[in-house]
């Protein structure tokens, strides 16, 4: 039994599907706009530490990442490489210490976050909550594909749904 939970945003975690089952599925519009990975990313940080033998950049206290209008918040975003015929690219983007990702007026926050590049898959764990102006929805984990917009919470899903009526 699927139930309509959120509709009408088309930003971040954009519908919700609640099932049976101990877990929910997101669709996602991230402001209308789908991920566009050619945008550039501006990094604001207090300490960056790059370690050339490990192929790794930390970037550490009070962390801001902007790419578009999609923002990331953290105490530490470690930016893992990888070295393909003498060409450095991101692989991944981790980031820690209570992580916040916007766009517009919806959120999502956790303990941490991973971005996997190449597949886009943004994975949020740890007493993650996701908020689209009234609507709040939080569960253990969060796994979005940024491309498709689909994605799920997983891990005692908790939401209030609206009948759509006045009580």
């Amino acid at each position: 039994m699927f139930v309509r939970a959120l509709s009408g945003l088309a930003g971040l975690f954009l519908g919700l599907m609640l099932a049976a089952s101990a877990a929910a599925q997101v669709g996602i519009g991230f402001g209308g706009v789908a991920y566009d990975a050619r945008q550039p990313v501006e990094v604001t940080a207090d300490n960056l530490t790059i370690d050339q033998s490990t192929g790794q950049a930390v970037f550490s206290g009070n962390v801001i990442v902007h790419q578009g209008d999609l923002r990331m918040a953290a105490g530490e975003v470690r930016v893992i490489y990888s070295d393909v015929e003498g060409r450095r690219s991101v692989d991944e983007v981790v980031a820690t210490g209570g992580v916040l990702v916007t766009r517009g007026a919806d959120a999502a926050e956790g303990r941490e976050a991973r971005f996997d590049v190449a597949s886009a898959m943004l994975t949020m764990a740890g007493d993650v909550l996701v908020t689209q102006g009234p609507t709040a929805v939080a569960g253990d984990r969060l796994v979005v594909n940024m491309r498709t917009g689909n994605g799920s919470v997983e891990g005692r899903v908790r939401t209030v749904l609206s009948t759509g009526e006045d009580p």
